[in-house]
């Protein structure tokens, strides 16, 4: 029964550290990358399609994405999607693929940049202490239940911690890869 709370638990934090990831995929750093667009809703008649289920995204070079849907009548509704999003790019449409290129970022832009990943590495770590605590409350259930000792209990809750102890860990690297990124020039 410890086990299987303690694994449900890790799972969750699985889960939290790869929606991060995605999180911290999607800012932009002034380098083309394709996490940045692949999962932006587009409304495709009618339906919010992720837009690598309608085009093929690819990284021409360094600073430049091309986007080339498998539908030319998609193309316009592609256009209105990374024009509303938060990205803060401009699609150039030629016709039959949509190119978004990366200015340099200033360095000002930079800091706001970094403070975002800050927040995004903050939330990350509020989820997976969210994730404890809910494993801690049904372990003193269980404890309350009488259906393990307040020892077992204890010892669940420090296994406990140490998992999530790694997960921060590796929000926090995840975090410092990317301010590192950010802050090449």
């Amino acid at each position: 029964m410890i086990d299987d709370v303690l694994h449900q638990a890790e799972h969750k934090m699985q889960t939290t550290l790869e929606v991060e990831g995605r999180e911290l995929g999607a800012i932009r750093t002034g380098r083309a990358n394709a996490s940045l667009v692949e999962h932006m809703r587009v409304d495709y008649y009618g339906t919010p399609t992720p837009l690598n289920q309608l085009a093929s995204i690819t990284v021409p070079d360094a600073r430049a994405l091309a986007i080339q849907p498998w539908d030319r009548n998609a193309l316009e509704p592609i256009e209105k999607a990374i024009q509303k999003s938060d990205i803060g790019l401009t699609p150039n449409n030629d016709g039959s693929i949509i190119r978004l290129n990366f200015p340099q970022l200033t360095q000002d832009r930079r800091k706001d940049l970094i403070k975002t990943v800050h927040r995004r590495l903050e939330d990350g770590k509020v989820a997976l202490r969210n994730v404890r605590r809910e494993a801690q409350d049904e372990l003193r259930a269980m404890e309350k239940r009488k259906e393990i000792s307040e020892d077992e209990q204890k010892r669940a809750e420090t296994a406990l911690q140490k998992i999530l102890d790694g997960y921060v860990a590796k929000i926090d690297q995840a975090g410092k890869a990317k301010e590192a990124e950010l802050s090449e020039i």
